[in-house]
């Protein structure tokens, strides 16, 4: 793993939710990093994701990112915005640096005020823990239903002149963003200005984590943080923008194949194309339309070629199209064109291609420039038996 100069990290178990877990996550810049953020677009935005918000708009930079698991903080009126408050406070203190320079996110159960007797007795280990912690360790402690953390790197130039970017994230569950991830940071030792490196974030949040879904549920909380700063000695404009913005893509979309790889009960990745629509907004309707179906995902589960759903959730999408043009493909084999199925026994030809884990459905509306691809996961018995007892 290569992770970029000038981080650090730490770690705390405050017994959130399970005793003895570290859920509280923290990644530190030796020096002031240039900082960046996109969030949920929900109406119901949970009051980290108000604070860092304010936090981003009044300052370029940020010293540390404090992630936790285990309690959500939405949906909790002034008292939540005041308890966050506090906790930029105590995690500023614990990592020297002053409250305006760190960011906070947190992910668990939409409702209940933070336990703030909790969080202060972490601060002691939570500030010890730097001289050992890793940034595995941080990518373990924001897991909520996740079965393993997720991470991803690249690296551009070598020696001297190589710069760095790494990035975690976790996600599992209520995931189909909306301008945003569902929790993520992404690191860079590169010198990049903040304009630029805002940009840079945001266009690769777009390329990567807007092109997922599990259910087509948007949370509260989700919020992507991007922190550069400078360690490396090498700047933006000597690398490159778009080479730093391919690097900082290829780590997002890394993470959000694990994303939908991990999703509660997920046997299935499956990769929605749409091409031929009049644009990309229609292109974009038919293939969410499509990826967030339970009935095309539970058809995938059971490895069920069932075109017709995949039809039907197209043609209830809202995109433009005349259904006489529209192809479907599954693994490659067309099995529906010209309004009709294709003669063929799609059934058999299809089954070692529908055993694999990723399935690829390709859909031609037309002949339009619009084009659309998204990632998503298949729906099972495991998925509903998770998410009815969450709160337990």
């Amino acid at each position: 793993m290569q992770i970029p100069q000038g981080f650090t990290f730490a770690v705390a178990a405050a017994g959130f939710k399970t005793p003895d877990r570290n859920d509280i996550g923290v990644v530190i810049s030796k020096t002031p990093a240039t900082a960046a953020g996109v969030f949920t677009t929900n109406r119901f935005q949970a009051a980290p994701v108000r604070v860092s918000r304010e936090a981003l708009a009044l300052s370029d930079t940020a010293h540390a990112v404090c992630v936790n698991s285990g309690q959500a903080n939405a949906c909790t009126g002034a008292e939540g915005l005041t308890h966050c408050q506090e906790t930029r406070k105590m995690v500023a203190k614990a990592v020297g640096t002053k409250p305006d320079q760190v960011l906070v996110a947190s992910t668990g159960v939409i409702g209940p005020q933070l336990k703030m007797d909790l969080w202060r007795k972490a601060m002691s280990p939570l500030s010890k823990s730097r001289a050992t912690a890793g940034v595995i360790d941080v990518a373990k402690a924001i897991m909520t239903t996740d079965t393993f953390p997720k991470l991803a790197w690249q690296s551009i130039g070598k020696g001297a002149r190589e710069v760095r970017v790494l990035g975690f994230a976790k996600g599992a569950g209520m995931i189909s963003p909306n301008m945003a991830t569902m929790l993520g940071c992404v690191m860079t030792d590169a010198d990049v200005p903040a304009a630029q490196w805002r940009e840079i974030l945001r266009e690769a949040v777009n390329r990567s984590f807007n092109r997922v879904t599990v259910d087509g549920d948007t949370s509260t909380n989700d919020t992507v943080f991007g922190l550069a700063n400078g360690a490396s000695g090498m700047s933006v404009d000597t690398i490159g923008r778009e080479v730093l913005l391919e690097a900082v893509t290829e780590v997002c979309r890394s993470l959000a194949y694990q994303i939908v790889q991990d999703a509660e009960g997920g046997t299935k990745i499956v990769h929605v194309s749409v091409t031929g629509a009049p644009d990309n907004e229609d292109a974009e309707l038919a293939a969410r339309a499509v990826g967030n179906s339970p009935l095309v995902k539970t058809a995938m589960f059971g490895q069920d070629p069932n075109w017709g759903r995949i039809a039907a959730a197209l043609g209830r999408s809202g995109a433009r199209f005349e259904p006489e043009e529209v192809s479907i493909s599954i693994a490659g084999l067309c099995i529906f064109e010209n309004g009709q199925p294709v003669d063929i026994d799609f059934d058999s030809l299809l089954v070692p291609h529908l055993e694999k884990p990723d399935i690829h459905i390709d859909i031609e509306l037309g002949n339009g420039e619009g084009a659309s691809s998204l990632l998503a996961s298949d729906l099972t018995h495991e998925y509903v038996s998770i998410n009815a007892d969450y709160r337990s």
